[in-house]
């Protein structure tokens, strides 16, 4: 079960209608290998602030769609759901159990804008976000063609489980 800590305090109006398709998807791609137990952050804010982020902990001064701050760091090569859990010593919330995966900070105005220049919904745009956002702390990512493919895998997977993949969207 993933657990998902939502902040997107002064952007209410556009996304509260945005909220089940998102954990929908993010739920279903927590499927990819996440701890039986396992929770996320998600803090949506401004332009300013992602590129204040990206500069401090990228060191790229510029602002961003999407920064994902991982809490697992995973063997070369493997992914969430190539590892076995009972192999890690995690640590979890004393009180529920949860092992914080990471977390996931987004830009609303860029989400907005991408949504448009691309053609579809801002709920299609701001929920691929975070999802990629959560492959990313699953360890997946694209630095080549082949881990670029895995990870659209599982990004489309988690669309299409919120009813926003590309030929739904």
């Amino acid at each position: 079960m993933l657990n998902i800590d939502l902040d997107y305090e002064g952007f209410e109006a556009q996304t509260e209608p945005l909220v089940d398709a998102l954990r929908t998807a993010l739920c279903r791609a927590a499927l990819e290998g996440a701890p039986e137990k396992a929770r996320v952050g998600i803090t949506v804010v401004d332009d300013e602030e992602i590129h204040r982020l990206n500069l401090e902990y990228r060191g790229v001064d510029r602002a961003t769609d999407v920064l994902s701050f991982p809490m697992i760091e995973y063997p070369a090569g493997q992914v969430a759901k190539d590892v076995n859990w009972a192999d890690y010593t995690l640590d979890a919330d004393p009180e529920t159990g949860e092992i914080l995966l990471g977390d996931i900070v987004i830009s609303l105005p860029t989400a907005q804008r991408q949504a448009e220049e691309y053609g579809h919904p801002l709920s299609r745009e701001l929920t691929y976000l975070a999802v990629h956002g959560l492959a990313h702390l699953l360890g997946y990512d694209h630095e080549t063609e082949e881990d670029k493919a895995k990870m659209r895998a599982c990004e489309e997977t988690a669309l299409a489980a919120a009813g926003l993949s590309r030929e739904e969207a």
